[in-house]
């Protein structure tokens, strides 16, 4: 497999301008998809993020396997990292502030003990492309103010902008590491749309996606695509070069693997998640 791995100059800039502005908010929102929590965590922001109160949030709940999250957010609170699931088209501006005033309860009873009440929550929200961060972020402020798009790198500066009555969020473009050490995790990446279609091989990718719906939800690929039980035993690779012709594209496999990674990214074959807590950390 190609080795996927990129860092375009703006993700450069845009981690130099996290490292400045950390200092000025009071809690980090660390945003990341629900699929793949492990996976869609930037290494180089937990490392800033040591010695600054945050939350986990982990995003698009609503495409995810509901048991496995449960799991995923026993095991962030486990390692004394709170956190939330939010479907990222509904907001849940609420269910974020109540996380936010548990979290930051001390320091906002030293603030209404001085008689500073009326000042807002300063929050930063950070996280990989495409992990649903301008989504949310328009549902908390209740406007369409950031720029969203299904694709990576659609943010590329930040901007403040006012949640509720409390709190004022400052948006940070999606921000990737240099260099996937395990070629696993660009996988997970490439399939959920995290990094950008051009810059890894759609077979594989497509094959990756062929694999974990296999082992984790057979059924659910087989009436999508309507195979038969011999068909679901056939290898990935000949299964890939079966959907190909089931699909009408004759010997045109890429086109093929495009479609089924998009299918999977639209929930086509139904909420999953690609990968699950490592044992004992619940």
């Amino acid at each position: 497999m190609t080795v996927i791995q990129w860092f375009p100059g703006h993700m450069a800039k845009a981690l130099r301008l996290v490292k400045e502005k950390l200092n000025l908010v009071d809690i980090v929102l660390e945003l990341v998809d629900a699929r793949l929590p492990e996976s869609s965590r930037n290494p180089q922001l937990e490392q800033l993020l040591e010695t600054k109160p945050h939350i986990m949030v982990l995003t698009k709940k609503d495409m995810a396997d509901p048991n496995v999250t449960a799991r995923w957010l026993r095991y962030y609170e486990s390692k004394g990292i709170p956190a939330v699931a939010v479907d990222s088209q509904h907001g849940q501006l609420s269910t974020i502030e109540k996380k936010i005033n548990v979290v930051l309860k001390d320091k906002l009873a030293l603030r209404e003990s001085k008689g500073i009440i009326q000042q807002r929550v300063k929050v930063m929200c950070i996280g990989i492309p495409n992990v649903g961060k301008s989504t949310l972020l328009n549902h908390l402020v209740n406007k369409n103010v950031a720029i969203t798009g299904n694709r990576p790198g659609v943010t590329k500066a930040q901007q403040w902008l006012k949640a509720g009555k409390s709190m004022s969020l400052l948006d940070t473009p999606g921000i990737l590491w240099p260099k996937f050490e395990d070629q696993e995790i660009g996988k997970r990446l490439a399939l959920t749309g995290a990094i950008k279609d051009s810059l890894y091989a759609k077979d594989d990718i497509a094959l990756y996606g062929l694999e974990h719906f296999k082992q984790t939800n057979p059924k659910a690929l087989q009436e999508k695509y309507k195979l038969t039980d011999e068909q679901m035993q056939l290898s990935n690779v000949d299964l890939l070069l079966e959907l190909t012709k089931k699909m009408g594209f004759k010997e045109d496999y890429d086109r093929a693997s495009e479609r089924i990674i998009f299918d999977i990214r639209q929930s086509k074959l139904g909420r999953y998640t690609l990968e699950i807590p490592q044992l004992g950390g619940e």
